[in-house]
């Protein structure tokens, strides 16, 4: 398995950016879906995620700001973010859970400058 993740950068505080994850090796229509940070210094947690029948979980702090999504044609999973902060800065991670098995993609740097 493999996850190809992309989309990152610096963006000014109340901009946008659109993350990509395309995963092969797995049968991604049947997966869970979901994306991660990591802020230096901090634990790990969990932004957003999407089940295979499309139902989506999010953050508190991410919710209204961030929307993610699926293209099960092109095995990908994205996240779109709007209204970004400067607590946002962290490295994101893509994270495919199928069958109760975790696989995460290399992180994405998304720093936000104020």
């Amino acid at each position: 398995v493999q996850l190809q993740a992309s989309g990152g950068g610096l963006v000014q505080a109340g901009g946008s950016l659109r993350l990509s994850c395309a995963a092969s090796g797995i049968i991604f229509r049947l997966s869970t879906g979901g994306w991660y940070r990591q802020a230096p210094g901090k634990q790990r947690e969990l932004v957003a995620a999407i089940s295979s029948s499309y139902s989506t979980n999010y953050a508190d702090s991410a919710k209204g700001r961030f929307t993610i999504s699926r293209d099960n044609a092109k095995s990908t999973v994205y996240l779109q973010m709007h209204s970004l902060k400067p607590e946002d800065t962290a490295v994101y991670y893509c994270n495919i859970r199928l069958y109760g098995n975790d696989y995460w993609g290399k992180g994405t740097q998304v720093t936000v400058s104020s």
